[in-house]
């Protein structure tokens, strides 16, 4: 593949330096037209090469007709006219359009592979009671592995013996680390932080969650949306009916006059073909892509092709993820409860005394937490005891303190909740993550810690829902209790909770099934594969880098009503498409009838077409959110 590229390259810029060399010797020297068509020519050869090999492999399997056997005879066609700068022109555009394409997708899959393969880790299998170390794809179901802090865990697998905390927001995008216990499942990918585990594996390599997720994304169907292509299939067609013209124009003037001259009827196919050239149509296009482009990236937002910002005026659904979209993706501490006589600031120097030396996000929300309050919680309790995956344990004052797991608490410590307290306790935030302080054997706190919404989510789902788009949906690997309340104060019209990857995916293709184009935002490697399904990917450049490799469009912003902006700016960029086609359509039908009315020499036809070409090209280069016309 990557040889393949390479050549294409090569064979594309020769092509584009003989091309505009070739230009500048025949503006200023005045060449022969045999050696400028023979440089022209030799240009089109070269800038062509891949079309001519796709062209070739067709005709292998026999497939005689298609895009690129059309683009040829309309280069030809423009050729025979004496058009040589138009035929590379087209033929340069074409071929620059698909390398681009070609090459971002391979460094894309190429960076996908190194940022989610686990493939390069070790696992260590259990073997007669020894610990042996083997690739990931060696494991077979029901072998036993143990996975250490800090290691990876390198297949799905079911827990038989250790607790430990686990990050998997590579799997499910959740910044809070999930507790698992014996009899628990954890997925290839994700991090184990704490605990030492003995897992039974259940699935091999090529069936888990990390290799499904890279399966997805690598050989997900071709987005099949109609507007992709939609140029090439209005320029075939065009190309086909004008061929068909041009034969006409000769053919058919003899069988009714026999005195008819072929030299006068080939002067008008070479005016029709100056007139007709669909290089116009590829270049307004082209050009009105590069303005939106532009256009976007003023405000912020990157943008892979403009055919995307195309499409974005055609979706009816609209899928967020919620952990580092809607929400920012920062565990807080939203409010803490107290139990006992201490103040909530005292209680927060306790916990934040403790966690500050555990590297855990909801740790450093109660670290952040105190510091925001400026409390200064002095060295002062004894040596820390970490209880693996469930918290931590220490001595203030003589009196045994210990923060973490409602297990570790109540279950592990028989804590107790104070005597008249029950209540309070039952009415704790459904929405919230919860850590558990208590003195002595009694419960002293609750530090509730919640992901915060993004202020202007609300409006922006209503904004986006004023644009047109009819759906507009939340899927998240959290809790269906958390997910419930986000999606509420969001305002979305469905949500979906603790999905996998290849969920949300799958979601995708139902969509597209029914009929809908789908627009998908997310920030994490859990989106990557309904980032890569959906008809445009979005995402937030804070994000995963694989996120961003794989997304369409990247907002640079940390704002989300930069999707707001986008949505415009598309709508702006159809229209100005469209009035691209209708002016062009318009001014090349009048030359046309000109020239075969003998109005018009080929030399005027060729000279106005170039110029209504240049002038709509540069008229769409212009910023559409900048014109009042186009709003």
């Amino acid at each position: 593949m990557k040889e393949r590229i390479r050549n294409n390259v090569y064979m594309t810029v020769s092509g584009l330096l003989l091309y505009l060399g070739s230009v500048w010797l025949s503006k200023s020297y005045h060449l022969p037209s045999d050696i400028a068509f023979g440089c022209f020519f030799a240009a089109y050869l070269l800038a062509g090469y891949s079309v001519f090999q796709k062209i070739a492999e067709h005709f292998l399997e026999k497939i005689f007709l298609d895009g690129n056997v059309l683009l040829v005879l309309t280069t030809i066609g423009a050729f025979g006219g004496g058009y040589y700068v138009e035929a590379v022109a087209v033929i340069l555009i074409f071929q620059i359009g698909n390398l681009i394409e070609i090459i971002t997708a391979d460094r894309s899959k190429r960076r996908i592979r190194e940022l989610i393969d686990v493939h390069a880790i070790l696992a260590n299998k259990l073997v007669d009671g020894e610990e042996v170390q083997v690739e990931p794809s060696e494991l077979e179901k029901d072998d036993i592995i143990v996975i250490r802090p800090g290691e990876r865990v390198p297949v799905d697998g079911l827990i038989i013996s250790g607790t430990t905390s686990l990050d998997t927001q590579m799997i499910t995008g959740e910044t809070i680390p999930r507790e698992e216990e014996p009899g628990g499942v954890v997925y290839g990918g994700s991090l184990n932080l704490t605990g030492v585990l003995k897992v039974r594996v259940l699935y091999t390599y090529s069936h888990s969650i990390a290799s499904r997720i890279l399966d997805i994304v690598e050989h997900v169907d071709e987005k099949k949306a109609e507007s992709e292509h939609k140029v090439q299939k209005y320029i075939q067609i065009y190309v086909c009916l004008i061929l068909v013209a041009a034969a006409m124009l000769v053919v058919l003037p003899s069988l009714f006059d026999k005195t008819y001259e072929y030299v006068t009827g080939m002067k008008s196919v070479v005016v029709f073909l100056a007139a007709a050239c669909p290089c116009a149509i590829g270049m307004s296009v082209s050009t009105a892509f590069l303005g939106g482009i532009l256009s976007a990236a003023k405000k912020g937002v990157i943008v892979k092709g403009g055919v995307y910002l195309e499409l974005l005026a055609k979706v009816n659904t609209f899928l967020f993820d919620k952990t580092g979209t809607l929400t920012k993706a920062t565990p807080t501490v939203k409010e803490i409860v107290a139990f006992s006589e201490y103040s909530e600031n005292d209680l927060l120097c306790i916990a934040a005394c403790l966690e500050e030396h555990f590297p855990h996000s909801m740790a450093k929300a109660v670290v952040r937490a105190a510091m925001d309050k400026g409390l200064v919680h002095e060295e002062n309790h004894s040596k820390v005891e970490y209880i693996v995956a469930h918290g931590i344990s220490s001595r203030i004052q003589d009196k045994k303190v210990i923060i973490g797991s409602y297990h570790f608490v109540f279950e592990d410590e028989q804590c107790v909740i104070p005597q008249g307290k029950e209540e309070l306790f039952e009415s704790l935030s459904g929405e919230c993550s919860h850590l558990y302080l208590a003195i002595d054997g009694v419960l002293a706190a609750v530090i509730a810690i919640t992901d915060p919404i993004r202020e202007e989510a609300p409006q922006v789902v209503s904004m986006l829902r004023k644009c047109g788009l009819s759906k507009i949906v939340m899927m998240t690997g959290d809790s269906e209790r958390t997910a419930k309340v986000v999606a509420a104060k969001v305002g979305v019209d469905e949500y979906y909770s603790e999905v996998l990857p290849e969920d949300k995916a799958s979601y995708v293709e139902k969509e597209h099934q029914a009929g809908c184009k789908v627009i998908m935002i997310g920030d994490g490697v859990n989106d990557s594969p309904a980032l890569s399904a959906a008809d445009v990917g979005i995402a937030i450049c804070d994000g995963a880098e694989m996120a961003r490799e794989i997304a369409d469009i990247t907002i640079a912003g940390d704002n989300l009503e930069e999707l707001v902006t986008l949505k415009r700016l598309s709508n702006a960029l159809v229209k100005r498409i469209h009035g691209n086609y209708r002016q062009i359509v318009g001014f090349n039908t009048g030359l046309i009838l000109c020239g075969i009315g003998g109005v018009m020499q080929p030399a005027t036809s060729a000279l106005l077409h170039n110029t209504s070409t240049l002038a709509i090209s540069v008229k769409s280069m212009k910023d559409l959110l900048n014109e009042k016309d186009e709003k």
